[in-house]
């Protein structure tokens, strides 16, 4: 299935992202690793830890034939929901997962440092964190190379850990091992060119015709009121307005786009 049919999701668990106690950095993080790969993020939402909102998340996801990633809340501790959540959605039991118990065991003894106290399995503590290898019946693993304790994967979604030091090579894992027959088969480009000297009312219609003449082709358009740190065109007010889509139709629709602007008096200059 090519992308144009494929699309990519992201879900982003956690309280502290909708606090504000923590910024999200997986969003730009997938979407650099995507864009290298010339894939496309199509969407992405936050969830606090809340079971219900996101058992009811994931049975919509699950509806779909999208590739999602979603990090967060697959710990051990009790704000810990997304493990459980997916089992729910999908009407499955959870449990420890073979491989991941085997990692599991594995990071145990590494951190336990030559003490056999520390590395005894069966005390309670360490008990509890094979908790955090009980997955969905069906689920197999994404591996962690950060500390060996395991993700997990079911029904073409990816589940990883809220940190970013873990969930980074997840991410580039997933898609070279399972999407690599998706990487570039779209001619899909953005370009643009930035306006001074005119206002997006202004220049609306040329954009709804562009939009209207090339079916395809999103024209897109980002004002700033300037920053002068930046210097140049980009210090005062101004637009970045391109078109995205096929590779041959952006190239026309930008030059009419570019045309269609500046006949209105305004000024345009190449992206610097």
């Amino acid at each position: 299935m090519s992308n144009a049919l494929k699309k990519i999701g992201l879900i982003v668990v956690g309280d502290e992202i909708l606090s504000g106690r923590r910024t999200d950095k997986h969003l730009p993080k997938l979407v650099e690793h995507l864009s290298a790969r010339g894939l496309q993020l199509s969407w992405a939402e936050y969830i606090g830890d809340d079971p219900k909102r996101i058992v009811e998340t994931l049975q919509r996801t699950f509806a779909t034939t999208d590739i999602v990633f979603s990090t967060g809340g697959i710990g051990a501790t009790p704000d810990d929901h997304t493990r459980a959540c997916v089992a729910k959605a999908l009407h499955l039991d959870l449990a420890l997962h073979p491989e991941a118990k085997e990692l599991i065991g594995q990071r145990i003894i590494d951190m336990a440092e030559g003490d056999p106290v520390k590395a005894d399995l069966s005390t309670p503590g360490n008990q509890h964190r094979f908790k955090m290898g009980e997955f969905p019946v069906g689920s197999h693993i994404i591996p962690n190379i950060y500390n060996k304790i395991p993700g997990f994967y079911i029904k073409e979604h990816y589940f990883m850990p809220g940190f970013p030091v873990m969930a980074d090579p997840m991410m580039t894992w997933v898609l070279d091992t399972f999407y690599s027959h998706l990487f570039h088969k779209d001619d899909y480009v953005e370009k643009s060119f930035i306006v001074q000297g005119a206002i997006e009312a202004t220049i609306t219609p040329v954009m709804e015709h562009i939009e209207a003449k090339y079916p395809g082709i999103k024209v897109f358009s980002l004002p700033s009121l300037g920053d002068p740190s930046r210097g140049g065109i980009y210090a005062s007010r101004h637009i970045e307005l391109g078109v995205k889509g096929s590779a041959d139709l952006v190239e026309k629709s930008l030059i009419e786009l570019r045309n269609g602007v500046e006949a209105l008096n305004s000024i345009t200059h190449d992206i610097e």
